[in-house]
């Protein structure tokens, strides 16, 4: 029996985190083979170039595909998005996969789904129906994502839900839960002896694991909006805490952030350290150190892994400024202003308040449903690749009732 080829679109190191476990799903299914198309930041210097880490992963890269995004603009992003469209295409012409898997809502995943389903290929999409209303194109991108793909995996109900209200057919739509909790759930990260010994840590001071992206709607304001979390840093590592810093994505606003995450290494301050990444294995498990109710650990920032990965370590998380508002989340993050003292005493909560921590230690998962990976690996091979797959009928009427159209 001919395996089906799954290609699988990667576009930035935190997204290829979140794949990891739907890739070795696939890999490991007896009737699937997937090709990993790279992309974006893993390819540029500026972002870390985390191409390393793949092949460390054992993962065959099957393409590299170059996006042309050089200047930090909002143009430069409508431009990228042009320019894959037009290599990612060249890309699936050449390598001709059964079914694309694009993962949540970067531009780089957009131009993916436009030039796969303008090819007739089925394209399955991860984490479609999420929100995040705080200022960022991520819903308008995830959401146009939604309506051109063939089938979706959410990793919530509330997702599912919201998929179907956009009047996709109950049977495309998959509710699997977050594939990076199966890498977690296993145990599979970084312990303690290699956190130390790779980071340098002192395990009996406090830790602070950072990481700020650009919001990009505004992504001018960007280095102003580092500016407090920068302050409130050197204050708390000016107390003896040790703060970990990692570049931002690539998106409109990023430069400007790496700049002053460089300045500020420059200064020089105890226990700073500026990474441009630390790598899915090194991340989670700093962020794992929390489920030692002895340790002092914190996630700061305004990354999507502050809110989905924490909850299922404990992890105390302050989330800064709006660009996760609205997403669903456990009950150990604390929302924090552009303002130096918000972030500093949210922190301090975070590291010293016992009541808050063992609040944090119990908090549910709203993400956690076990084996995503496997169960996404068990459609790919299952469902029908024909015609109906690839004709999607609208199944609202445009019917009025009681306020709302169905």
């Amino acid at each position: 029996m001919t395996k089906r080829k799954i290609a699988v679109f990667t576009g930035n190191r935190a997204e290829y985190g979140l794949q990891y476990p739907i890739l070795k799903a696939i890999d490991e299914h007896p009737d699937l083979e997937y090709q990993l198309l790279v992309s974006g930041a893993h390819l540029d210097n500026n972002f870390g170039r985390t191409l390393d880490e793949i092949r460390n992963d054992g993962f065959r890269i099957a393409a590299e595909v170059k996006i042309d995004m050089d200047v930090d603009s909002k143009i430069a992003t409508a431009q990228a998005i042009g320019s894959g469209v037009l290599s990612i295409s060249q890309v699936l012409e050449e390598t001709k996969p059964d079914i694309m898997v694009v993962y949540a809502d970067r531009f780089e995943g957009f131009a993916a789904v436009i030039a796969s389903t303008q090819m007739n290929i089925p394209t399955a999409h991860i984490e479609g129906g999420d929100i995040t209303e705080g200022g960022a194109l991520d819903d308008s991108v995830r959401h146009a994502m939604t309506k051109l793909s063939h089938i979706h995996f959410t990793t919530n109900q509330q997702a599912s839900n919201r998929i179907l209200g956009m009047g996709e057919e109950s049977w495309r739509v998959h509710t699997v839960g977050f594939p990076a909790i199966d890498l977690i759930s296993e145990g599979n990260y970084a312990t303690p002896d290699e956190i130390v010994e790779q980071l340098n840590l002192d395990l009996t001071k406090p830790v602070v694991l950072f990481t700020q992206h650009s919001v990009t709607t505004e992504f001018e304001k960007a280095a102003d909006q580092l500016k407090p979390s920068v302050a409130a840093m050197r204050e708390l590592s000016a107390e003896g805490t040790q703060i970990i810093m990692t570049y931002p994505n690539n998106d409109a606003g990023g430069r400007a952030i790496i700049s002053g995450l460089d300045e500020f290494k420059k200064e020089g301050c105890p226990g700073i350290q500026v990474h441009r990444s630390l790598g899915r294995y090194l991340y989670h498990g700093v962020l794992a150190l929390a489920q030692n109710s002895e340790l002092k650990v914190a996630c700061v920032g305004n990354s999507s892994s502050g809110i989905k990965e924490t909850p299922v370590f404990g992890c105390p998380t302050v989330n800064i400024g709006s660009r996760q508002q609205g997403r669903l989340r456990g009950e150990n993050v604390i929302d924090a202003d552009y303002d130096k003292a918000s972030i500093s005493d949210s922190v301090k909560r975070c590291l010293y308040d016992d009541s808050f921590r063992g609040v944090c230690r119990k908090t549910t998962n709203p993400y956690y449903m076990g084996d995503a990976g496997k169960k996404i690996a068990s459609v790919l091979s299952e469902v029908s690749l024909n015609q109906a797959l690839l004709r999607k009928a609208m199944m609202l009427k445009g019917e009025e009732r009681d306020g709302y159209f169905c």
